[in-house]
C-alpha cells in the first residue's frame, strides 16, 4: 500500500513538473484562447426570450368529430371520448411543422423597442437582423449559387408554404428555432417561447404565435358548423326573398281588386294567401333551425384562458459570453495539460 502511495505522489510530482516546463506553452496558448472566443462569441448578437402560456376550456359535452378531424389532418387516429379537451392540446406542437401554418407567421406585424423599425417579421428576419459573419458568408454563397428564379418567392403573401427558395427554407428554419411550442401533459398549459434579437419583437412574436394558435384551432374545430350556419343563413335570406315577393304580389291584388267580387279574382286571392303562409312559415322554421345551429356554434367554440401574458424581458437571455469564454478557456487548457505530460500517460 505505501508502495502505491509513493507511486501516486511520484506520478504527481511528475505531472507538475511537466506542467512546468510547458508553462511557455501556457502562457502563449491561453491568451490567445480568450481572445479569439472572445472574438467569436463577440459576432454572435445577442438574442431576448418572451414566453406566454394559455389553457384551452375543457368541456364534457363537446362533439368528438371535431377532434377527430384535427387528429386525421396529421395523421393520428384517436378515439372518439367525451373529453376530447383533454387530448387535443397535445396536438398543437406538431402545428409548427406544418409549413402552411409557420408560414402564416410571417405576416406578423413587429416594431423593435426604439420604434425605428416598424415592419413584418418576414422581412426582420431578412433584413433587420444581424449574423455573424461566417452565417453572413454562408447566405451570400446561397444566394451566389442559387439559380436566377430561385429568389423571385420573396413576398410572404406570394409563398407557395410548399415550395420555397433554399432562402426562404432557410427562414422558416431559423423561424422555427426562434418560436416554440409546448404542452403540458398533466394540466393542458400551452406554453408558446419566442427568440429574437430585440425584446418588444420577442413579445410581439409571443402574442401573435399565441393569437394565430387560437385562431387556427378555432377555425378548425368548428369548420362544419360554421359552414353550417352558412348554408342555413342563405336558405333564410332566399326564403325572406321568396315571403316578401308573394306578399309584396298579395298586397297589390288585395288593394286593386278591393271592390271586385268576381270568382277568379278570390281564388287567386286565396291562392297567394295560402302560399305567402307557407312561405312565412318555412322562414319562420328556417330561422329557427338558423339560431339553434348558431347556438351549437357558440357552444362548441374552444375557449382560450391566458394564463401568462408575453412580457418584454429585460435582460438578454443569450449568448452566455462568459461562460463560452470560460469553458473553451477550460477545454483548452485540459488540452494542452494532457499534451504535456503525454510521455507520462504513455509509458502507463
Amino acid at each position: 500500500m505505501e508502495n502505491e502511495e509513493n507511486l501516486k505522489q511520484i506520478d504527481l510530482r511528475l505531472v507538475l513538473k511537466r506542467i512546468r516546463e510547458h508553462k511557455k506553452l501556457f502562457l502563449i496558448i491561453l491568451p490567445i484562447t480568450i481572445v479569439l472566443s472572445s472574438y467569436i462569441i463577440l459576432c454572435v448578437p445577442r438574442t431576448y426570450t418572451s414566453e406566454t402560456a394559455m389553457a384551452p376550456e375543457t368541456s364534457s359535452n363537446v362533439d368528438a368529430s371535431g377532434l377527430s378531424d384535427i387528429a386525421s389532418s396529421f395523421g393520428f387516429d384517436l378515439p372518439t371520448g367525451k373529453n376530447i379537451d383533454a387530448i387535443s392540446p397535445l396536438l398543437y406542437p406538431d402545428l409548427m411543422k406544418d409549413n402552411g401554418f409557420a408560414t402564416t407567421l410571417f405576416k406578423v406585424k413587429v416594431q423593435t423597442i426604439d420604434k425605428k423599425i416598424k415592419t413584418d417579421y418576414y422581412n426582420y428576419l431578412k433584413l433587420h437582423t444581424e449574423t455573424a459573419w461566417w452565417n453572413k458568408f454562408y447566405l451570400w454563397l446561397l444566394v451566389k449559387l442559387a439559380p436566377k428564379n430561385d429568389t423571385l418567392n420573396t413576398a410572404p403573401n406570394k409563398f407557395d408554404p410548399y415550395q420555397l427558395s433554399k432562402i426562404d427554407d432557410g427562414l422558416v428554419k431559423g423561424m422555427r428555432d426562434n418560436i416554440k411550442i409546448s404542452t403540458d401533459k398533466k394540466t393542458g398549459i400551452i406554453s408558446i417561447v419566442t427568440i429574437a434579437q430585440d425584446p418588444m419583437v420577442a413579445k410581439m412574436l409571443a402574442d401573435a404565435t399565441r393569437k394565430q394558435l387560437q385562431e387556427y384551432i378555432i377555425e378548425y374545430r368548428t369548420k362544419k358548423l360554421r359552414n353550417d350556419v352558412e348554408h342555413y343563413q342563405s336558405l333564410v335570406n332566399q326564403a325572406k326573398k321568396d315571403y316578401e315577393k308573394v306578399r309584396k304580389e298579395y298586397g297589390k291584388i288585395s288593394d286593386a281588386d278591393m271592390d271586385v267580387v268576381l270568382e277568379s279574382v278570390k281564388l287567386k286571392q286565396n291562392d297567394l294567401e295560402n302560399d305567402m303562409q307557407l312561405k312565412y312559415n318555412t322562414y319562420t322554421t328556417l330561422v329557427a333551425q338558423l339560431k339553434a345551429a348558431d347556438s351549437k356554434l357558440q357552444e362548441h367554440t374552444p375557449v382560450f384562458t391566458t394564463i401568462q401574458g408575453a412580457e418584454v424581458p429585460v435582460k438578454p437571455s443569450g449568448p452566455k459570453r462568459m461562460l463560452f469564454v470560460i469553458g473553451v478557456t477550460f477545454i483548452i487548457c485540459i488540452i494542452i495539460t494532457i499534451y504535456s505530460i503525454r510521455d507520462i500517460i504513455l509509458a502507463e
